[in-house]
């Protein structure tokens, strides 16, 4: 498994919750969709340890980029398993 962070939450139509976990150093990251109903019920945290068969490549340099700094920062700020 691996620690991935928060980097990026969407919503979309108030009942869809785009949320991605990225990798320490930005280049590989998972996205969830979830209902906002799933959001309520399960809570968003921090982090998430993540099989890395089910983490994708990041794609451009400067999204890999904004991806390491937004997991370093939530790193810093929030315990792994805090909501956030």
């Amino acid at each position: 498994m691996v620690r991935c962070w928060l980097v990026e939450r969407d919503v979309f139509d108030e009942d869809l919750v785009t949320l991605v976990y990225a990798t320490p150093d930005g280049e590989r990251a998972t996205t969830l969709q979830w209902s906002a109903n799933m959001v309520a019920r399960k809570g968003v945290t921090a982090a998430r340890d993540v099989d890395p068969a089910d983490l994708d490549p990041v794609d451009g340099a400067d999204r890999r980029e904004r991806y390491a700094g937004e997991a370093a920062r939530m790193a810093d700020r929030h315990d792994p398993d805090e909501r956030v």
